[in-house]
């Protein structure tokens, strides 16, 4: 039995300010042991019910946020940015099963610190439906016929999942109260609730099946500036159908992932020159 887990941070319990969850942020350390803790109880919840590898990808921001020298040894971390395959980065065939931990909800949605992929991206749609992260990983996953088994993050995400995966495990660690405040449970509690349901997934892992694949998938990213759209216009295949819109149309989750992570950095690089500007 192998397991893949994706690990986020804004859905991680204790965690609902930008402060927390940006580099430098006062609050920042202390979500980083907080996000080490949750993927330590998952990673010992599913070696307690017999799987044989845990591979974890760190899936926040720089995606170097995990705490090597305090996460479970057994397990093999996948870090750093970019990656191609993002926040599904190293999942195959060879895996059982996908947990994702401390996710959250779509940009424009009501869940903490809510957003698809980039705080910068003002909406994500794949065949003219918002989507979460979660959703667009799950069928990279599918892909590779791997299904979701485990979901971890606010009330919003959770419901989300509880909709989108079929026979999907959800723990709600906290209540969103806004875009940046939310009713937690202690972390402690979190801890012992992901590492049961980690559990259970994996003994469970044989009755679950993969999404259903859509036959053509057409991305729309909504990006923070006309600028960062002119430039985005640019990647073959990608087209400008309004003046902060791209779009353009895949047929593998891949080849999405692959565009959002190049839309990615487009727009952090048009925001970061913009508050130089500010900044003068």
């Amino acid at each position: 039995m192998r397991v893949y887990i994706s690990i986020d941070m804004e859905g991680v319990t204790g965690i609902a300010t930008m402060d927390q969850v940006v580099r430098g942020g006062h609050g920042y350390p202390r979500s980083q042991r907080l996000m080490t803790a949750e993927a330590n109880a998952a990673i010992e919840g599913a070696f307690e019910a017999g799987a044989d590898s845990v591979l974890v990808n760190d899936s926040h921001g720089t995606m170097d946020n995990l705490l090597h020298e305090e996460l479970d040894p057994r397990a093999r971390l996948i870090f750093g940015t970019p990656k191609l395959d993002c926040m599904a980065e190293g999942i195959s065939a060879e895996h059982d099963v996908a947990m994702f931990l401390g996710y959250h909800a779509a940009a424009g949605s009501p869940g903490v610190l809510a957003h698809t992929y980039s705080s910068h991206f003002l909406g994500v749609r794949l065949n003219g439906r918002p989507v979460s992260e979660a959703e667009v990983n799950a069928l990279q996953a599918a892909a590779v016929g791997v299904p979701v088994g485990l979901l971890t993050g606010d009330d919003v995400i959770c419901g989300v999942a509880e909709k989108a995966f079929p026979g999907v495990r959800t723990v709600a660690v906290k209540i969103a109260h806004g875009h940046t405040a939310a009713d937690s449970l202690s972390p402690s509690e979190a801890r012992r609730l992901i590492r049961e349901a980690a559990a259970e997934t994996v003994r469970g892992a044989g009755e679950l099946a993969p999404l259903q694949l859509p036959e053509v998938l057409e991305l729309e990213i909504d990006m923070p500036s006309m600028p960062a759209a002119e430039l985005g216009a640019h990647i073959p295949g990608v087209r400008r159908i309004a003046d902060r819109t791209l779009a353009a149309t895949f047929a593998t989750p891949v080849e999405v992932l692959g565009c959002v992570t190049v839309c990615y950095h487009l727009a952090a690089d048009a925001m970061i020159s913009r508050m130089a500007l500010y900044g003068r």
